[in-house]
């Protein structure tokens, strides 16, 4: 007979989250495990948006932006071509939803709210630490549009990278990011049986009080 897998999670736990009255600071210390115990890609979120018919769209995107407390609206910050499909849907419904999944750690992160586009000085400043090669990519990559050949990518980065072969890359017009301001965070933990911990944080204003709740899981 096979070996039965346990239904529960030996490994780092997440403490008393319940006890906690603010889901940023959790957020940034359940961040902090992730980035020290998950294997690959701790910032990795699937991002969903819906389209100008109303259908879902959901892909895995890279966090590259988390507001420190001091910041006025805190939120979670992707960047992306603004042509592409999650681009547009971004900017014709105006809000979008995250979810982080550890599954080293046995925990997710669920995030709904309104997104808008980051300042231009945000967006420049995150720009100048990619890497040069990422750089021209964001230039020669007509995002989400149908491409004839590998070839044509390739010839694409090949112009791109010539026009840009000496001095500093300048970030393009349709390329930057978006700030998801939380209206609903979600924290969920792995417990033995099915029994998981789930307690979610609701407001209805970016800036106003948060209502804790437990929920059954």
């Amino acid at each position: 007979m096979a070996e039965q897998k346990p239904d529960y999670y030996k490994g780092p736990q997440a403490g008393d989250f319940a006890e906690a009255d603010e889901p940023f600071d959790l957020f940034s210390r359940w961040f902090a495990d992730a980035k020290a115990h998950e294997i690959n890609d701790p910032n990795a979120m699937a991002l969903a948006t819906v389209d100008a018919d109303g259908m879902p769209n959901v892909r895995m995107v890279l966090l590259n932006g988390f507001d420190p407390a001091e910041h006025p609206a805190r939120g979670f910050i992707f960047y992306t071509n603004f042509e592409s499909a999650k681009g547009r849907e971004v900017l014709g419904a105006g809000k979008a939803a995250l979810a982080f999944h550890w599954k080293s750690l046995r925990r997710q992160v669920r995030v709904r709210g309104p997104a808008v586009r980051v300042k231009d000085e945000e967006a420049d400043a995150y720009f100048a630490t990619r890497p040069r090669g990422s750089q021209v990519g964001a230039w020669a990559s007509q995002q989400s549009r149908p491409l004839e050949s590998r070839f044509a990518l390739e010839k694409s980065v090949a112009s791109w990278g010539a026009r840009y072969a000496i001095g500093t890359v300048p970030r393009p017009p349709h390329w930057s990011g978006f700030r998801v301001t939380p209206l609903e965070i979600e924290f969920w933990h792995d417990r033995p049986f099915r029994l998981h911990e789930r307690i979610v944080f609701r407001r209805t204003t970016i800036d106003g009080p948060w209502e804790k709740t437990r929920l059954y899981p």
